[in-house]
């Protein structure tokens, strides 16, 4: 066991960590307000400290790294088998410390406060795409009603309201603040603002990732899950939450498809097949990754 090694859960106001004395063997339990954390670890031999990974750890890895500690950040589907008995703060912990010993876990890179602003405006840009495909849904339910209107028109105006499109990234000057990173991304055939700002914050500096592929398939989702006993293995669909960097890759992929071809004939395909326009997605989203990968 590796007596430097803490395990802590992080929460509002309160932490609790978890951790093994390497001279006694004592198992150690420790509740802190959240203003003397610092000044417990600062105090501490420098060591590992494992947190299960989420923007507040982010937070207090770039707080603690500087003291001399190496910290990692666990994916928290990967921790939660680790945690038994009932659920509280120090069964968190003891599960992230134990969740931390096995070294097959990958670990996520800590994000800087650009990298975690950028991925706020994404979520904030997919927010407000859905407001805006449930309002227009909203006012062609309003339409097609035909509330105390004769012969099932309606009488009342549409909707005065609009929201705004979101802009799609195509043709927008970058940022200054844009990271190095996203500019080099932005130079890639089929990769414009949001793509290659999304990428490039979700990277980071690619320590995390052996290669492109493992990014490619782990970070966005490429590769399907799979599930099975007695050798009968069953493939699942891919992973739901990476789904906006892959509609984000796809349109790229979309708009390349778009472009005006040299002339000749149009190949359409073998029967049943889908046009060239909707081929090659999934072929463009790996290679995305993989670039990605290398310019980080």
């Amino acid at each position: 066991m590796n007596a430097t090694t803490y395990g802590m859960d992080i929460a509002k106001n309160v932490f609790q960590v978890h951790w093994v004395d390497g001279n006694t063997g004592e198992i150690c339990r420790k509740k802190l307000p959240r203003g003397k954390v610092t000044e417990f670890f600062a105090v501490r031999p420098a060591g590992r400290i494992a947190m299960e990974a989420c923007g507040g750890a982010h937070h207090w890895g770039r707080t603690l790294g500087p003291l001399g500690h190496q910290i990692e950040l666990l994916p928290t589907h990967q921790v939660r088998p680790f945690i038994s008995g009932n659920k509280d703060d120090a069964a968190d912990a003891r599960g992230i410390w134990l969740a931390a010993q096995h070294g097959d876990i990958r670990r996520v890179a800590v994000k800087s406060s650009e990298q975690q602003a950028m991925l706020s405006l994404h979520r904030m840009r997919t927010h407000w795409v859905s407001v805006r495909t449930a309002t227009v849904n909203a006012d062609q339910r309003c339409r097609a009603g035909g509330h105390g209107a004769a012969g099932g028109r309606s009488t009342t105006r549409p909707c005065e309201h609009r929201t705004a499109r979101p802009s799609d990234g195509r043709g927008d000057q970058p940022d200054a603040q844009e990271p190095e990173s996203a500019r080099r991304l932005r130079d890639t055939r089929g990769s414009a603002v949001l793509g290659a700002t999304a990428l490039a914050a979700t990277l980071g500096d690619g320590t995390s990732w052996r290669n492109g592929r493992e990014f490619a398939c782990v970070a966005l989702g490429l590769a399907p899950g799979h599930r099975g006993t007695g050798g009968k293995v069953h493939r699942e669909h891919l992973q739901a939450w990476k789904a906006y960097l892959r509609t984000l890759l796809i349109n790229g992929a979309r708009a390349l498809a778009s472009q005006p071809r040299a002339p000749g004939p149009v190949d359409r395909g073998a029967a049943g097949e889908a046009p060239p326009f909707q081929r090659g997605g999934g072929r463009h989203r790996a290679q995305a990754g993989t670039t990605a990968w290398a310019l980080a």
